[in-house]
């Protein structure tokens, strides 16, 4: 029982790190994009204190995260968790772009370590990443 246990794990394992790899450098290279692409400084901001910026990013970053998790939950195929988690990535920096351009003086307002603004831009970050993950599960 326990040489069947070992023998899975030995086959199991290495897929299921190198799964968990992929992912999260798809994750570090979106936050990376993200950051890149925000009209604001969070890290900056965050290191000065401003709660709002760190509402946004922390939002930024479960956002991108979500369909990440959904593409592995459904599939085991390398090829598949970089394809789809690509298309999930490029759908949520989108999402960013529009919701900026859409809530013009964002980032005034993240500057200005205003709360609500911040909320409301994380919650919208969520939404679209739980749709997001909903599509990609299929």
């Amino acid at each position: 029982m326990m040489d069947h246990i070992f023998a899975m794990l030995g086959t199991a394992l290495p897929n299921l790190l190198l799964q968990l790899g992929v992912t999260a450098l798809l994750l570090g290279l979106g936050v990376l994009i993200y950051q890149a692409i925000t009209p604001f400084d969070e890290r900056r901001l965050i290191g000065q204190g401003n709660k709002a910026a760190g509402i946004v990013f922390g939002a930024s970053v479960l956002a991108l995260a979500i369909p990440l998790a959904a593409t592995l939950a459904t599939t085991t195929v390398l090829i598949d968790i970089v394809i789809w988690g690509v298309i999930a990535l490029v759908v949520q920096l989108v999402t960013l772009v529009v919701i900026s351009l859409v809530f013009r003086g964002m980032k005034r307002q993240i500057e200005a370590d205003n709360v609500a603004a911040a909320f409301g831009l994380a919650a919208a970050q969520i939404a679209v990443a739980l749709l997001n993950a909903g599509a990609v599960a299929g």
